[in-house]
């Protein structure tokens, strides 16, 4: 079988998967590698489901969330698969806390890009969903349109259609070296080298291992996150016909959940654990104090969801300094593209897919990623300060005629 490719994508997680589908859509030979076992639970793709929402804290994200959506509901059509259940989703917060400035700027975001949205106090959230334990020291925002990503069957449907189209997937095939030159990429496997006109590498926490070999630092903080599977009394209560997604930004944490959706338990976290790890140390079994921190929230506040552990699984984060994006070329490299999701891309795979191979194929988008720069001085500065909670927006590079 042949070793020269048009294109090659490195790493098979959510967004890899769509890139190896948008490029085959695309014309041309593609060849996908990844490390492990395709499906695999050692990255950040794994699992029944994600949120998908328009709610975000800065316009960034709000001016590509409906395209989002439509590549979704496009994946839908061409395979006949429920991808996308839509259930509500809730932000709320302390309204004493800091989490009442991010829920406000949430709400400017979603005014910007003309998202319809509520906001409701503490009162009027338990009249509609008397689940929450809360009072007036809660204040909410609802959004009519979010709820759930069947994010396994996403990235499965996308690695059928693409092999329909005629990719090729290597799985447990770690690369080991890529080498670039003028007119084409070279990727080093154990077993053989690989060429291709470009390379897009969607290699999640292991992106620095990636890029290192390219003589480019990409710094990124690894955390290990898990969520949890309550077997809650009343499941009924929970169904997704009658509780929404949510996210509580509180004092010092932030919690998410969703509603009863691919095992019968609710399924609760804490964003941001704090653990930081790297790939040598990160664990895979769960860690007993996350799941009590995150039973004690849901007793505070949500207590009909409390109930035995049904199982944990674990993940890892990786994260840029501002917690958003990389969705770029490599500086000086034009045929290789990369994606870093600083924990929260899934809701974007298909969209980012089809963005990753236009920068491959056409070298630029249509759509709106200047934020997403690798140059940004989030990504470039070594002392740029971290922030890890949705707090700020991405900093595009200066252009020609900006202030350095």
């Amino acid at each position: 079988m042949s070793s020269r490719y048009e294109h090659i994508v490195l790493g098979v997680g959510g967004v890899g998967a769509a890139a190896a589908y948008w490029l085959a859509k695309r014309g041309g030979s593609v060849l996908a590698l990844e490390q492990y076992r395709l499906g695999h639970d050692r990255g950040a793709s794994e699992d029944h489901s994600r949120i998908i929402r328009h709610s975000y804290h800065t316009t960034e994200y709000t001016s590509l969330t409906r395209f989002a959506y439509d590549h979704v509901r496009d994946l839908e059509h061409e395979t006949g698969l429920e991808l996308l259940r839509i259930t509500g989703g809730l932000n709320l917060a302390p309204n004493d806390s800091a989490g009442q400035a991010e829920i406000g700027s949430y709400a400017r975001a979603l005014a910007e890009q003309g998202h319809a949205c509520e906001v409701l106090d503490g009162t009027e959230l338990r009249a509609r969903w008397p689940q929450w334990q809360v009072g007036s020291e809660v204040i909410g925002l609802y959004q009519a349109e979010s709820g759930i990503l069947d994010i396994r069957r996403v990235n499965s449907a996308h690695i059928s259609r693409a092999r329909a189209l005629g990719v090729r997937f290597l799985d447990r095939t770690p690369a080991r070296k890529i080498v670039p030159f003028a007119d084409h990429v070279e990727v080093h496997t154990d077993s053989e080298v690989f060429e291709a006109g470009t390379l897009t590498i969607c290699a999640g926490s292991w992106t620095e291992a990636m890029t290192a070999s390219l003589g480019i630092e990409v710094p990124l903080t690894l955390t290990q996150e898990q969520v949890s599977y309550f077997a809650a009394p009343d499941l009924r209560a929970f169904a997704p016909d009658r509780f929404p997604v949510w996210i509580f930004h509180d004092h010092d944490a932030t919690f998410y959940g969703f509603p009863v959706y691919g095992e019968a338990a609710v399924k609760a976290a804490r964003d941001m654990s704090g653990r930081v790890v790297t790939q040598q140390t990160r664990r895979y079994e769960p860690d007993p104090e996350q799941t009590a921190e995150v039973t004690r929230f849901l007793a505070r506040y949500l207590p009909g969801a409390v109930g035995p552990e049904l199982l944990s699984k674990t993940c890892v984060y990786d994260l840029t300094a501002d917690r958003n994006f990389i969705l770029d070329t490599i500086p000086g490299q034009p045929r290789i593209g990369l994606f870093v999701g600083a924990g929260h891309a899934a809701k974007f795979v298909g969209l980012i897919g089809h963005i990753l191979a236009d920068l491959a194929v056409d070298g630029r988008t249509g759509y709106p990623i200047e934020a997403f720069s690798i140059g940004r001085p989030a990504v470039r500065d070594p002392d740029y300060p971290s922030d890890f909670r949705f707090s700020r927006a991405a900093q595009a590079p200066p252009g020609p005629s900006d202030p350095a």
